[in-house]
Parts: structure tokens; C-alpha cells; sequence
């Protein structure tokens, strides 16, 4: 009885660490961006509002730009360097026509957002991103991150162009 209860035991612990392992084993590397670690933010999407935008030329999308407390905060208020603990986020999708829109005005005026292409974020910690002006980045595609090192190189010198003018930010608060 006792063999069959310690075996019972083993087998069900065995079954445990087989279902919980992968959980422990990196699971969160898998889901981070590569270089600087950033990970989809739980809730972001009921962030708040900081501003929209329309990206032409190449990228050719239309942008939510999205704060948590902390980056809202710091919009409102006009701190400058924002405070560590601030996340951006900017959802963006297709820009495309709307048909239904347009026969309503009669004459292509009116464009909406089409398919999503990405969710970047932009994570504040002066400490862990001091090389990059504070600012560690993301992105994603379809919910998982892409791994594109050379992609993720781009953004701290992109970011650079506005580091006097907006703390690495290009996003202006439209209350």
C-alpha cells in the first residue's frame, strides 16, 4: 500500500513538473523582445489616450499612442525627463479607405484603420537602459515579439533625433 501510495505520489509530482517546467524555463524570454527584454504589458490596451497619428511614405499606417498612469502623468504635467516607470505604447494599423464612408460623402475622403501591423513600446528605466537615454523598446507582431536584433538597433538612434527636445519621445500629449 505504502509503494503504491509513494508511487501514486511520484507519478502526479512528475506530471507537475512536466506541466509547470516550461513556465519556469524562460517562457518569459520567449515572449520578450530581443536586446532590451520588453514584454507586452498586461492591460495596455485600456491605457489611456495620449494621442493619434498618421505615419505616411513607406509605413503608411494610422497610430494610437498609448500611456500608462505613470506616461500620462508625466504628459500632463510636462515632466521632462519622464519619470521611470513610464510605458508608451503605439498600436498601429493599415491606412486604408473606407468605401462605406465614402459613398456617404461622395468623394474618397475618409480613412480608417485597416489590418494591424505592429504594437511598439517604449519603456522607461534610466538605470537598465542608461545606454540607450533611459529607454528601453519593443515590438510586436500579432501578439509575439519580433526578434529582429537589427530592427531593435534602429530605434535608440531613431529615438536620438528628439533626445534634447522631448526626452527620446516623439509622441506630444493632445489633451
Amino acid at each position: 500500500m505504502r509503494t503504491t501510495t509513494l508511487r501514486l505520489g511520484a507519478c502526479i509530482m512528475g506530471a507537475g513538473i512536466g506541466i509547470f517546467a516550461p513556465l519556469a524555463t524562460g517562457s518569459a524570454d520567449d515572449d520578450a523582445s530581443p536586446i532590451f527584454g520588453i514584454s507586452l504589458p498586461a492591460g495596455y490596451r485600456e491605457w489611456q489616450l495620449i494621442g493619434v497619428a498618421h505615419e505616411a511614405g513607406k509605413l503608411n499606417d494610422l497610430r494610437a499612442i498609448l500611456g500608462n498612469d505613470i506616461a500620462v502623468k508625466a504628459y500632463r504635467d510636462g515632466t521632462r525627463p519622464f519619470p521611470d516607470g513610464a510605458i508608451i505604447a503605439r498600436l498601429a494599423w493599415e491606412y486604408v479607405s473606407s468605401a462605406e464612408n465614402d459613398a456617404v460623402f461622395g468623394q474618397a475622403q475618409s480613412f480608417v484603420p485597416g489590418s494591424p501591423t505592429n504594437v511598439q513600446f517604449s519603456v522607461k528605466d534610466s538605470k537598465k537602459f542608461a545606454d540607450t537615454g533611459g529607454w528601453g523598446y519593443g515590438q510586436f507582431e500579432g501578439g509575439k515579439p519580433n526578434r529582429s536584433e537589427v530592427l531593435m538597433n534602429t530605434c535608440a538612434p531613431c529615438h536620438a533625433a528628439v533626445s534634447s527636445t522631448n526626452d527620446f519621445v516623439f509622441t506630444r500629449y493632445a489633451p
